[in-house]
């Protein structure tokens, strides 16, 4: 992990005047700048040169707000993630979000190294970015389905449109049920967070 490792990072002094200096190259740099070392996997820390605080997530932040921007139609985040993504903010699943987010994109980055080498042995560059502009979407909508699993309903699902009862149902309590349902939910996601923790420090 990056903050593991501080000692061998790039260190970004950002000023007042909102001007990042990369001590590295004695130069000041851009966004975009810092945009090109992430692609390029060159690792850096920012600190606010007057305070001394680590403010790397939130210059990360503004990075993913520019190139969303200049993106057009080629948007990396769908407004329905970012919507639900913004929910978990105040939702009591948010702490499973981060090691969800950072196992599935660790793995997506595995699998677009295989795609990239063979489809650009088959069909050459162009038909790779193709592919993983469409790879990204559906990983994309992925994490959206994933994410409204967290927050859907916790009663017991509905009967199929086609099934139709022999006789009303009998009244149901549903106030215990839902909270034996949301009990055991919470179980499950305590669970499966313990196991993508697991799985994210090997």
């Amino acid at each position: 992990m990056a903050e593991n490792g501080r000692a061998h990072q790039t260190v970004i002094k950002k000023y007042a005047n909102r001007r990042l200096y990369h001590t590295g190259t004695s130069t000041y740099v851009t966004l975009e700048d810092l945009a090109t070392m992430v692609q390029n996997g060159e690792d850096f820390i920012v600190y606010d040169a007057r305070s001394g605080d680590d403010i790397t997530r939130s210059v990360l932040t503004q990075i993913i707000f520019e190139q969303e921007n200049k993106a057009g139609e080629d948007n990396l985040l769908p407004v329905a993630f970012l919507r639900q993504l913004i929910r978990f903010y105040g939702d009591s699943m948010r702490t499973m979000v981060p090691s969800f987010l950072e196992f599935s994109m660790a793995n997506f980055a595995k699998d677009q190294d295989g795609l990239r080498e063979k489809l650009a042995q088959s069909f050459g560059p162009s038909a790779f970015q193709q592919a993983l502009q469409e790879q990204v979407r559906a990983n994309m909508t992925f994490f959206g389905d994933a994410m409204k699993m967290f927050t859907g309903g916790f009663g017991p699902p509905a009967p199929p449109s086609s099934a139709v009862p022999a006789s009303p149902p009998a009244p149901t309590p549903v106030a215990s049920a839902g909270a034996s349902d949301l009990d055991e939910l919470k179980k499950q996601m305590a669970e499966m967070q313990a196991r993508l923790e697991s799985l994210a420090r090997k």
